[in-house]
């Protein structure tokens, strides 16, 4: 029977034995490991029923069958399903058997009775193998192509930017997995725009639940997450429902997880691997159906070379990941980001919409933009917020940057000319370096981290320049 209110995995497991007490006890033992999209069969013939109607996770063949033997259903499972894992199981321990089932293709084999555990475990390998075939084949066949095929999910991330839209294709290939997606950027970047495209792709009925983990302690995240129980503690008369009861059947978005204490990730680790969680003063586990989806200011490399962050979590995390470019990667943007911002603010505001000036486009992009989107929608509200004309007035961003009306050279207010300008002397290689530097310290208000990004180097490569021409100028 298929059960039309499973939920994990996304493709059914299919069970296939002619005992209907082993069908029964094996259907309770998933449920209870949270894997609930169960069918089961008790034939060859209704195998190769199923087999033309749908696709399978997982499937799980006896040897011996009442029509046919378990071999000759795999060889049928191998040439209609080659990328569906099938797990031969047998009350008999045959090595010729066992050996004959995995050269022609089965993923493994289990003995009857078999340890819970081991064949719990072998399910799930099976689960994650199938399920990344399938991402992989639809990730394949997304970036094949250029248009994405819901659009309307993406209708508050602002770009036309081609490393975005890269990005914007990978949602929508991952999008329907239950596997954790992590989400790494720098603040104000964007990354919780992403989670919310995901919820939105993924099909989940149940709510996105935001949580920001940054300086959460351990007995807070426990209660916060998995709630309590009538009893559990002092003052508890009453019980508690989590976050992840909350967010059943949707999406739960851990914000700053690079920032998650040790024992909090040890806990985070178990709903992950084992699909459950214990309430605070529970004996009974609960099914965590929900997919976590998790972000960090931290690069990967940071998180995964980190003696903080447990690397078991980390490679569990990064099942998926999403690495949100920083603004001032994506400066082809700012155009369609001034004018959305510019919008909305007069929208939410209630004022007239004042025109851009395109001067403005030039005199953002030499900003470094350290809090990235976030922080020019700030500075657009800010302007239309005070701007009393029909243009919207650039005296603000001069402000915001640091900048003098006659420091800002013409040269960077008009379109397709030369950076820069020279009269008739010219000044010496080290005397163009030392003014590239002023001029980037002087647009990042002396952060030197900015300033190497805008000028393309290295911090340690601007910090070594600095000390030279200071030790330079004593001598």
């Amino acid at each position: 029977m298929i059960n039309t209110n499973n939920k994990f995995p996304r493709m059914p497991v299919l069970i296939v034995d002619d005992e209907e007490q082993f069908l029964y006890s094996m259907s309770i033992e998933l449920r209870g490991a949270g894997i609930t999209n169960i069918v089961t069969c008790s034939c060859g013939a209704d195998t190769r029923n199923y087999l033309e109607k749908c696709e399978f996770s997982v499937i799980i063949l006896d040897i011996n069958l009442p029509d046919m033997r378990g071999t000759e259903l795999l060889d049928v499972i191998i040439e209609k399903c080659p990328e569906t894992p099938v797990i031969m199981i047998t009350a008999v321990n045959h090595t010729d058997t066992a050996v004959e089932c995995m050269k022609k293709g089965a993923s493994d084999y289990l003995v009857k009775p078999f340890d819970v555990e081991k064949m719990l475990t072998s399910i799930k390998n099976s689960i994650a193998q199938r399920e990344l075939t399938g991402e992989n084949e639809a990730l394949k066949q997304y970036l094949l192509g250029n248009e994405l095929k819901y659009p309307e999910a993406f209708s508050e991330i602002v770009t036309k930017n081609k490393k975005m839209h890269s990005l914007l294709q990978y949602v929508e290939a991952i999008s329907a997995t239950p596997f954790p997606v992590l989400i790494t950027g720098e603040t104000g970047s964007g990354k919780e725009l992403f989670s919310r495209a995901i919820h939105k792709l993924s099909g989940r009925k149940g709510q996105n639940i935001t949580v920001n983990v940054a300086g959460v302690d351990e007995n807070t995240f426990y209660d916060t997450l998995f709630g309590h129980v009538k009893g559990a503690f002092t003052g508890a008369d009453r019980p508690r429902s989590g976050l992840i009861e909350k967010a059943e059947g949707g999406t739960l978005f851990l914000d700053e997880i690079g920032d998650l204490s040790q024992s909090s990730q040890i806990k985070l680790l178990r709903v992950i691997q084992n699909r459950d969680y214990m309430p605070l003063g529970a004996d009974i586990p609960k099914i965590a159906d929900v997919r976590i989806i998790v972000a960090t200011n931290k690069s990967i490399d940071e998180l995964k070379s980190s003696d903080y962050f447990r690397s078991d979590l980390f490679h569990r995390l990064r099942t998926h990941h999403i690495a949100v470019p920083p603004l001032r990667y994506r400066l082809d943007d700012i155009p369609l980001l001034v004018e959305f911002f510019t919008e909305e603010a007069s929208t939410i505001l209630k004022k007239n919409k004042p025109l851009i000036p395109v001067e403005l486009y030039d005199i953002l992009k030499s900003y470094g933009f350290p809090g990235n989107v976030r922080e020019l929608r700030s500075m657009i509200f800010d302007a239309v917020a005070v701007n009393n004309t029909k243009y919207l007035s650039l005296n603000i961003f001069r402000d915001y940057l640091g900048l003098e009306k006659e420091e800002i050279p013409k040269e960077i207010s008009l379109k397709n000319e030369k950076l820069l300008m020279f009269d008739s002397a010219l000044p010496t290689i080290r005397e163009a370096v030392n003014m590239l530097i002023d001029e980037a310290l002087f647009r990042t208000k002396g952060n030197q981290s900015e300033a190497s990004k805008i000028l393309g180097i290295t911090p340690q490569a601007l910090s070594r320049r600095l000390k030279f021409r200071k030790k330079e100028a004593k001598t």
